[in-house]
């Protein structure tokens, strides 16, 4: 085993080329943890959010950027059980990924499923724990409820209009271009809106409205998503491009009894996220084992061109995943 890995680390908070290769000490895996060789790296907005310095990791979490990843299990943590050396893996990072080897606890790990590729598998954990857990475990979806899920192109939307259509749900989306809703439409999205072209509101609301709202913009679009929801409604932040900021009427939501609510992913406990990993496995895993869930990925890029993903990703002209080959 090298006693050192190449990464890619944050040399000053800015743009996408602050962004350097490196070499660091192999992290050792602790109580509980094991020791992964990384093939595939996830490239994710949180990732950017922390080379800008606007989300810093926790504090026990390594300070190189990367929360999700695709490898081979190559030495236990104490007290380890359900892996084994070999085994191929993809695991909710806490940081760290953007590396040779990382360490996450092994109940964050998930084994790669069938006929997926260690690139596609890469793409799974950030986007399905966030999904999983706010669209079903926090929003409560349920089948035949209409649910609207904006940015149906990035990996989230790609990911959250595969998920509901197969739990039944009617989905409607949002996207910036007709080539995005054709993809969102083949994905299983009911009605693919160009926010370009369309109101979103009066789309939805003229199919009875939705129930379930899941939105990462933010900004006007928060006071729009309430007019929106139907009585009994529910809207789940999850991240807010447009800014966190809004002024809204609060006697709609009384009106409408709804409930506003929303997550981050990365501060959760480790028990937490383990709770997310168990359902998605009993739940989610035969889907795609079935091969009834795709990955839909955009670009592949080298570790050390992590600051060309970067710059690719913050244009918004990719469609689904973007990951780096370790």
């Amino acid at each position: 085993m090298p006693t050192e890995m190449r990464a890619v680390e944050i040399t000053e908070l800015g743009a996408p080329e602050v962004l350097k290769p490196c070499t660091r000490p192999v992290p050792q895996p602790r109580a509980g943890e094991v020791l992964l060789r990384l093939e595939y790296a996830g490239v994710n907005r949180p990732d950017a959010l922390q080379r800008a310095g606007k989300y810093a990791p926790p504090p026990t979490a390594s300070d190189l950027p990367g929360l999700e990843g695709a490898g081979e299990v190559v030495a236990l943590g104490d007290g380890v059980t359900g892996l084994s050396i070999g085994d191929k893996v993809c695991a909710l990072l806490p940081g760290g990924g953007y590396a040779e080897y990382v360490a996450p606890p092994a109940a964050h790990c998930l084994p790669v499923p069938d006929g997926m590729s260690m690139a596609e598998a890469a793409c799974i954990p950030e986007n399905y724990f966030t999904v999983w857990s706010n669209v079903f475990m926090r929003g409560g979806l349920k089948a035949g409820e209409r649910f609207l899920v904006h940015g149906g192109s990035s990996g989230i939307g790609t990911t959250a209009i595969q998920l509901a259509h197969a739990f039944g749900a009617r989905v409607f989306t949002t996207a910036g271009n007709e080539t995005k809703c054709a993809v969102c439409s083949d994905l299983g999205a009911e009605r693919a809106i160009n926010y370009r072209e369309e109101d979103f509101v009066s789309v939805v609301k003229g199919e009875g409205g939705a129930d379930l709202i899941l939105d990462m913009v933010g900004g006007s679009y928060i006071a729009r998503n309430i007019k929106t929801l139907v009585p009994e409604g529910r809207m789940v932040h999850i991240a807010f491009l447009e800014g966190p900021m809004a002024e809204i009427n609060f006697a709609q939501i009384m009106a409408k009894r709804l409930t506003v609510t929303g997550s981050t992913l990365r501060p959760q406990s480790d028990l937490a996220k383990a709770r997310i990993a168990d359902e998605l496995r009993e739940q989610v895993w035969p889907l795609l084992n079935a091969g009834k869930l795709q990955v839909v990925m955009d670009s592949t890029f080298a570790l050390d061109d992590a600051a060309k993903a970067h710059a690719w990703m913050e244009t918004s002209n990719h469609i689904g995943k973007i990951v780096l080959k370790v």
